[in-house]
């Protein structure tokens, strides 16, 4: 007797990590659950019973481990949207690279493939940073799961590293060294890159001051090719908070309580090498003080 074949397909690779990723580009972000891949299932209109559950391709994981992952049991009744749940019930387990749900009138099978397991962590090109200064930034480790979440949460924390030190235009390209026994070695390529200098200091707004005078006050200051033996010309969110905390100090001396600073926008060149900054202020009215007599 011919039997229709009717099955939920999810395809997908944990070991997509060929591009390489910019620390300005990256958010610094936790590991996320693995999102499934869209999924294309086709299962019959009516309900039906499970009759069996067989699951296939299990290597570390026992069968019914897997099998109470599904969450069915074989007695239940099921449809489209059971299967549809119980695939992505698997995938958000992190333990499987890619799941197959075939339904043959009520017989379940279950094809899984499993995440390789991490077998070491490499770090490759970091000079200015030791190996010891990533211990508190990648949580991937030897005998854990990999998935590509917790690589790419991983990047994010290295260029966030690199962020720290004015290093912006580091990159990191995650690569993935198969082993037996679905075991991987994880190499993190890093090109630490240069520190990004201030190339200039544009201020907007200003009538009273000149920007000479207002970049004078300033703790940040603009990169200069005879200038060899400075760090102030680097970039550091921190210290341009600072530099504008020192313009409000600056014009309240002067007798500007209303000065703001409207906006302030840190922008990478073309060449992606160093930043240029822009403060819109408003320097409101000044305010003068008549003699008392006493």
């Amino acid at each position: 007797m011919h039997r229709n074949w009717v099955s939920a397909l999810l395809v997908g690779s944990a070991l997509g990590l060929s591009q390489p990723v910019l620390a300005q580009d990256a958010q610094p972000a936790e590991a996320a659950p693995e999102a499934a891949p869209a999924a294309a299932v086709a299962v019959a209109e009516q309900s039906g019973v499970v009759r069996s559950i067989t699951i296939r391709g299990a290597e570390r994981l026992e069968p019914e481990t897997v099998r109470s992952y599904v969450g069915l049991s074989v007695g239940e009744s099921y449809d489209r949207n059971r299967l549809d749940r119980a695939l992505k019930d698997l995938y958000a387990t992190e333990l499987f690279a890619d799941v197959t749900i075939r339904d043959r009138q009520g017989e379940l099978i279950v094809d899984v493939r499993e995440n390789p397991v991490v077998n070491r962590i490499v770090l490759e090109g970091n000079k200015r940073v030791k190996d010891e200064k990533f211990k508190d930034e990648i949580k991937l480790a030897p005998r854990q799961i990999f998935t590509r979440s917790k690589a790419r949460a991983d990047v994010a924390r290295i260029l966030e590293l690199y962020r720290r030190q004015g290093r912006f235009a580091a990159a990191v390209e995650p690569k993935i060294v198969q082993l037996d026994q679905n075991r991987v070695d994880v190499v993190f390529e890093i090109d630490e890159g240069p520190k990004s200098k201030v190339r200039a200091i544009n201020i907007v707004g200003n009538t009273k001051f000149s920007d000479g005078k207002l970049r004078g006050e300033m703790a940040t200051k603009q990169a200069r090719w005879y200038k060899f033996f400075t760090s102030n010309d680097t970039y550091d969110p921190d210290r341009s908070a600072y530099d504008q905390q020192k313009l409000r100090q600056f014009y309240l001396t002067e007798g500007y309580a209303d000065f703001r600073v409207v906006s302030s926008v840190a922008e990478l060149t073309p060449d992606r090498k160093d930043f240029i900054i822009t403060y819109v202020v408003d320097e409101g009215e000044r305010y003068t003080f008549g003699e008392v007599d006493l």
